[in-house]
């Protein structure tokens, strides 16, 4: 089998034996993207080299090696049950954070990414689990939702931070200018905004089970996009507070969905956004600001 070591400018270097499953299907880039660094049939080799080139190129280092990820030597004492869409747990919510503590280190392989539990984890374990609507006793966690977040954060914080500091939010590529930069106010804001990440998880894992990213139609979504915004203007000029936030939301899951469908997720069009606009300059004419 070929392994492949693979590297997101700015994001992450991991290994695969199956790009575009991996890196096309699950995260979301194309090929021109994205590089290949190394291909070798010596999975011990590349799992050396991946750990090598995360630190050579400031990323997070994956503390499990991807050999021993893979063929998880550790011997499992909670017999959980993957399927394609969830990952289950045969016991319930109640008692679930003392198994999740003892078998930590405990790793699996989903059709969306591998996992593991490790202390940062299983407080997203816990804050996204279902309880089984046919045995109480058993509960779950979707895979795509939690390989999402495998992807985009730090299992292994150390003492509450990153290990660049907090300097960069998902441990991505470091560079001078990057390293030394303060965060902007608002970025900070946004940063702690209670309408965090795992919002968007929900409307994407919502969207999801009802077939809205494998049937879609982004022309359809964009018409339901004007219709929601026409309700909203609606409800500001009839002064309807509880419609105002009705329809603004509406307007988010949407967008959400929209923004799926073509390939990115809401969160770097807000960031996109929000890069472009932070250092304008302008004055407020009319009740509209007018940029310089």
């Amino acid at each position: 089998m070929t392994y492949y070591i693979y590297h997101i400018p700015g994001k992450k270097i991991g290994v695969t034996c199956d790009l575009e499953k991996r890196v096309t299907e699950q995260q979301g880039y194309e090929p021109h993207e994205y590089d290949i660094i190394m291909k070798s049939d010596n999975l011990e080799y590349v799992s050396e080299q991946e750990i090598y080139l995360q630190q050579m190129y400031g990323y997070r280092v994956d503390e499990t090696p991807y050999n021993k990820l893979k063929f998880n030597t550790k011997k499992m004492n909670i017999n959980i049950n993957i399927t394609e869409a969830t990952t289950t747990f045969p016991c319930p919510i109640n008692k679930l954070k003392g198994q999740l503590m003892d078998n930590i280190g405990m790793t699996w392989r989903t059709d969306h990414g591998d996992c593991i539990i490790t202390n940062e984890s299983i407080k997203w374990i816990l804050k996204n689990i279902q309880i089984s609507r046919y045995n109480s006793d058993r509960c779950y966690v979707y895979n795509k939702a939690m390989a999402r977040w495998f992807d985009n954060n730090d299992p292994y914080p150390k003492n509450g931070q990153d290990q660049y500091d907090n300097r960069t939010l998902s441990g991505g590529l470091m560079n001078d200018q990057l390293y030394n930069k303060k965060l902007d106010p608002v970025e900070d804001y946004y940063n702690d905004c209670p309408c965090e990440s795992s919002q968007f998880e929900l409307i994407r894992e919502w969207a999801d089970e009802r077939g809205l990213y494998d049937n879609g139609d982004p022309k359809t979504q964009a018409l339901k996009l004007a219709e929601e915004v026409g309700e909203t203007c609606r409800a500001i000029l009839k002064k309807d507070h509880d419609e105002i936030i009705d329809g603004i939301g509406d307007c988010v899951v949407v967008l959400t969905n929209l923004a799926e469908l073509h390939g990115v997720s809401i969160e770097e069009c807000i960031a996109k956004a929000y890069d472009e606009i932070k250092g304008r300059t302008g004055n407020m004419v009319n009740g509209t600001f007018k940029k310089d």
